[in-house]
């Protein structure tokens, strides 16, 4: 069987340094391990509009802005097919087949879906489009017939979801779809990069985000301003490592490497950790290590897009053949699912066959 990748982002704003350890710096590395037959990147509009359908030009606006990141950060359209999901129709169509096979209650105990609900203060008024979003994620899949699907743990009850889906179809028409499996980040740390306030999440309305975007300047005001541990006020005190965003960064960015280049008086980050433990470290100094860190990481990246940036005709370009390679592929899928369905009518030579014999007899 094909080894097939299936991931992608709902375009809502740029993507930020969180994006980037939580998923798009393994995207790229699976990309380039040989590992995988064929690996498509969705830019999810269609599912960024379940929430945003009074505002279709955010939507519209960022596409660009997550192309842009995609290609900064080194997906390569030679080797990942990116493309845009509300241009690929048969998505919907399978959406609509699928409702068939999920109850309204098996998707209110969906528990992706109730803390989504909750977050977005929906409880009285659910879209029912944003409702149903697993099983337009289920499509999204299954189109693609995706072995795997890179993803955090969080979004677990989604693919299992999709399983269900796919388990049902295949029973009730017959073995059609591919089960998918979910592959978590190997680096915790990287599961949920807090915000540079220290709060849970990176969210652009809290303006706590460092974006793959943002030039040398804006990341130095913002690490310079990060939230560290409070009862840290002198350099002799001892600090806590626990909760403070400037290590909880390091640990998800910093290379042994980096401390020969920007603070060779620590080998690793370990030594750096017990030190400011024991007091007698300050927080200005791990700031400026982080800050070089980080634009070691983020140059070349802010370099690609600079570069895309000067033919944005040429980025959608891209996007236009990724869209028309994915949906051969969808095609072929739905066509698959229509015959075992057997609602093929008009392909189905062996019905017009056996109706025309039965009216002419």
């Amino acid at each position: 069987m094909s080894k097939i990748i299936l991931t992608g982002d709902r375009p809502t704003g740029k993507l930020h340094v969180g994006h980037y350890v939580g998923s798009l710096k393994r995207r790229v590395e699976l990309q380039n391990s040989g590992e995988y037959d064929k690996i498509f990147i969705m830019i999810a509009d269609a599912q960024a509009l379940t929430d945003n359908a009074d505002n279709p030009e955010k939507v519209r606006q960022n596409i660009i802005e997550v192309a842009l990141d995609y290609l900064s950060v080194g997906l390569d359209p030679a080797k990942s097919d990116i493309f845009i999901q509300s241009q690929i129709s048969q998505l919907t169509e399978l959406t609509f087949y699928y409702m068939n096979l999920v109850t309204v209650s098996r998707l209110q105990r969906n528990p992706t879906v109730k803390s989504e609900i909750q977050m977005r203060n929906f409880e009285a008024s659910i879209p029912v489009g944003f409702f149903c979003y697993p099983i337009s994620q289920a499509a999204d899949i299954t189109a693609f017939k995706a072995t795997t699907v890179p993803a955090g743990e969080d979004q677990e009850p989604m693919i299992e979801q999709t399983r269900e889906i796919v388990r049902k179809f295949n029973s009730v028409y017959g073995d059609t779809l591919v089960e998918p499996q979910i592959l978590l980040p190997d680096n915790k740390v990287c599961l949920r990069l807090p915000g540079t306030d220290g709060k849970a999440k990176m969210s652009k309305s809290l303006g706590n985000c460092i974006y793959l975007s943002d030039t040398e300047e804006d990341v130095k005001k913002k690490v310079m301003s990060m939230y560290t541990d409070p009862d840290h006020i002198k350099v002799s005190d001892p600090g806590k490592i626990e909760g403070n965003t400037v290590f909880t960064y390091l640990d998800a960015f910093s290379k042994e490497e980096d401390f020969g280049l920007f603070l060779p008086e620590y080998n690793n980050l370990d030594e750096l950790k017990d030190h400011y433990k024991r007091g007698g470290l300050g927080d200005v100094k791990v700031k400026k290590f982080l800050l070089n860190v980080l634009n070691k990481e983020l140059e070349p990246i802010r370099n690609r897009r600079h570069e895309y940036e000067k033919d944005i005709p040429y980025v959608y370009e891209i996007l236009k053949q990724g869209t028309k390679n994915a949906c051969e592929v969808a095609e072929q899928t739905l066509s698959e699912v229509k015959a075992a369905m057997k609602i093929n009518y008009f392909d189905d030579v062996q019905l017009i066959n056996a109706q025309s014999e039965k009216y002419s007899g």
